[in-house]
Formats: C-alpha cells, sequence, structure tokens
C-alpha cells in the first residue's frame, strides 16, 4: 500500500507556470507506476498523464501534450507534473494516483491509490 499527498496548487494567471508534486510514502514507491488525473466542476475525473516504474516513458492527454510534462524522482519518493501555458480550462483539481500494472490506464477506476487532490485555478 501507498499513501500519496499533492501540493504546489494555486492561483496563477493564463499563461503562466505550475508545478505539482505528489509525495509518496509506505511500500517502495518505485514499484508503482504513477499518474496524474484531474477533474474540473461538474465533470467526470479525467486523465491528465502518466510516467513508468523507472521514470523512462510517459504518456499524456491530448489536452495537455506539449505543455505538461510529468517526472519522477524514485530517490525521493516523488512525482512531479510541470504545467506550462496553463489556461482556464485547465483549472481543476489535480490529484496523482499509483498502480502496479499500467501507467497508460486512461480509467480512473483502474487506479489503486490516491491522493486528496490539490486545487489548481488559472485565472486572471
Amino acid at each position: 500500500q501507498v499513501q500519496l499527498v499533492e501540493s504546489g496548487g494555486g492561483l496563477v494567471q493564463p499563461g503562466g507556470s505550475l508545478r505539482l508534486s505528489c509525495a509518496a510514502s509506505g511500500r517502495s514507491f518505485s514499484t508503482y507506476a504513477m499518474g496524474w488525473f484531474r477533474q474540473a466542476p461538474g465533470k467526470e475525473r479525467e486523465y491528465v498523464g502518466g510516467i513508468s516504474v523507472g521514470g523512462t516513458r510517459t504518456n499524456y492527454a491530448d489536452s495537455v501534450k506539449g505543455r505538461f510534462t510529468i517526472s519522477r524522482d524514485n530517490a525521493k519518493n516523488t512525482m512531479y507534473l510541470q504545467m506550462n501555458s496553463l489556461n482556464s480550462e485547465d483549472t481543476a483539481v489535480y490529484y496523482c494516483a499509483a498502480d502496479s500494472r499500467d501507467f497508460r490506464y486512461t480509467n480512473y477506476g483502474r487506479w489503486n491509490y490516491w491522493g486528496q487532490g490539490t486545487r489548481v485555478t488559472v485565472s486572471s
């Protein structure tokens, strides 16, 4: 089992950048594929992207491809989401997730462990 805690959310202007972190504790972080999801008000939770166990492979939703970058530091038990060129449609609560199977799962129901979320608001 792994416990996840997100941080780094906040208010940012359109066009700005923000970096989210997901700190893990419990069972070995380096054995889990990791992912980021987000949920905007009134919408379903959607896949943002994922990263493989070793950090060498990533996958992104089309809506964030080229703007967001996922990375991880297994020595620090932490995953990151670097978000650039933010716009109002990126406003959401962002969640990190862990799973022992595949970082490419886009269905949130297939991920086993979740953080509590961190809110990102893009507004002028």
